[in-house]
């Protein structure tokens, strides 16, 4: 890499894929990180037939933003990403009834809603300013993910998941 690229830090949680579709996700993975990345599927007991990884990389800004996309195009994926670098934290959340949430973050993973998003949500009325202030937050994102998140939670030893 030159000595002008911004790196990142990066996380992927794949909360659920169908069994058929992992060696297509992990190729697709491999291809944008690089085929030293190690991805471990574990049966998901929420989704039969399902499975679930997760996937930590340091690479070139941007690489969040390339796997969204390349993923998102598996309908029947459940996933989160989170991208950190000294200019912007992002994240991806992906559900197949949901489609894709992208929302800036700070260091403690909360949403930032931009002036933009504000301004465009206080255009309406008060149910109307509740949904947009809703969307911008990814708030049937979290909704959706979070028994996937505590399932994973519950899974791991206590002091992993502190």
């Amino acid at each position: 890499m030159g000595s002008n690229v911004t790196l990142s830090k990066g996380y992927l949680v794949i909360h659920s894929a169908p069994a058929a579709l992992t060696k297509h996700v992990e190729w697709a993975i491999q291809n944008l990180l690089g085929k030293a990345i190690s991805i471990n599927w574990e049966p998901q007991p929420l989704v039969a037939g399902t499975h679930k990884t997760t996937v930590e990389w340091r690479d070139r800004l941007g690489a969040g933003a390339e796997l969204a996309s390349a993923l998102r195009g598996w309908h029947y994926l459940r996933f989160e990403i989170r991208e950190e670098s000294v200019t912007e934290n992002v994240l991806y959340r992906f559900t197949p009834e949901l489609g894709i949430h992208r929302a800036l973050i700070d260091g403690a993973g909360s949403v930032l809603v931009t002036e933009h998003q504000l301004l465009g949500a206080m255009d309406h009325d008060e149910d109307s300013l509740r949904q947009a202030l809703a969307n911008a937050m990814g708030t049937a994102w979290d909704l959706e993910l979070e028994q996937f998140r505590r399932g994973d939670l519950n899974g791991m030893s206590q002091s992993q998941a502190i």
